[in-house]
């Protein structure tokens, strides 16, 4: 089905593998292309419950954007390449099903614009995370000068994007942009060992978290009042009345996302 990008579904989580180890898993129009759809699964796939985004080989995550497709822009084709990206990640980020970005080696401009649509980040120990766009005469265009000053702070987030140096694992566990730092052969166990644990919770529940967090950062929705609403929409779902009763009876809950 794909060119680019690999995908399984183990136990309910969706795998998804940026396949291209020979150039990096650089970001190309294919590869955002197949990237829309795998997240469409995610999506209307009932089976899938969360999802896991990685890339193929040892070396890199994803190491940028395909430069070689930026040649040929003008502006107003920059800022539409940059709208598609954004778009996507975005959809990313709104996604009702939990996803992680298993950091796997290098994540730099485009790269490290992905993992931050994640939900959150589980870094290798030999991750290296950047924005060096401005080596290009460029800047993040998708969503990076954003999501990166939401994740580490401004001054943190201007000192990345201004001098294009990475920065590796343990610092970006320090400042924030990531959740763990792992040894290699534990990254996708790490990964899956948090989602299966967020599988035993409410799914209806995750999704209004997922939604309420994100309109902390929207500069547009009121993040208190959607908040109170979805609060009050969890009281009307079975799964509120089972987790209630589970818990009164001191027993295990068992959600149905319903």
């Amino acid at each position: 089905m794909y060119n680019t990008i690999k995908t399984e579904l183990t136990d309910n989580i969706f795998f998804i593998y940026i396949n291209r180890p020979d150039k990096m898993n650089a970001l190309n129009a294919e590869v955002m292309k197949e990237l829309a759809l795998a997240i469409d699964e995610v999506y209307t796939n009932k089976e899938i419950k969360s999802a896991v985004i990685t890339g193929k080989g040892e070396k890199a995550f994803v190491a940028g954007a395909d430069i070689s497709e930026f040649l040929a822009l003008s502006d107003l084709q920059g800022a539409e390449l940059a709208k598609k990206g954004q778009v996507i990640f975005k959809r990313i980020e709104d996604s009702p099903k939990p996803i992680i970005a298993a950091v796997n080696g290098f994540a730099l401009g485009g790269g490290c614009e992905l993992a931050m649509a994640c939900h959150f980040r589980i870094a290798a120990t030999h991750a290296r995370f950047g924005q060096p766009e401005v080596n290009l005469g460029l800047i993040p265009g998708y969503g990076g000068t954003q999501r990166l000053t939401a994740l580490v702070g401004k001054g943190k987030a201007l000192e990345m994007m201004m001098t294009g140096d990475m920065i590796g694992a343990e610092d970006a566990l320090a400042w924030g942009l990531v959740n763990y730092v792992v040894a290699p052969g534990d990254l996708l166990l790490k990964s899956t060992e948090l989602l299966q644990k967020i599988h035993t919770k409410a799914p209806l529940a995750i999704a209004r978290v997922i939604k309420c967090a994100n309109a902390a950062l929207d500069h547009i929705s009121d993040g208190y009042e959607m908040e109170l609403n979805e609060f009050g929409a969890c009281f009307a779902t079975k799964d509120m009345q089972e987790g209630a009763e589970a818990f009164i009876q001191k027993r295990v809950a068992r959600f149905i996302g319903e």
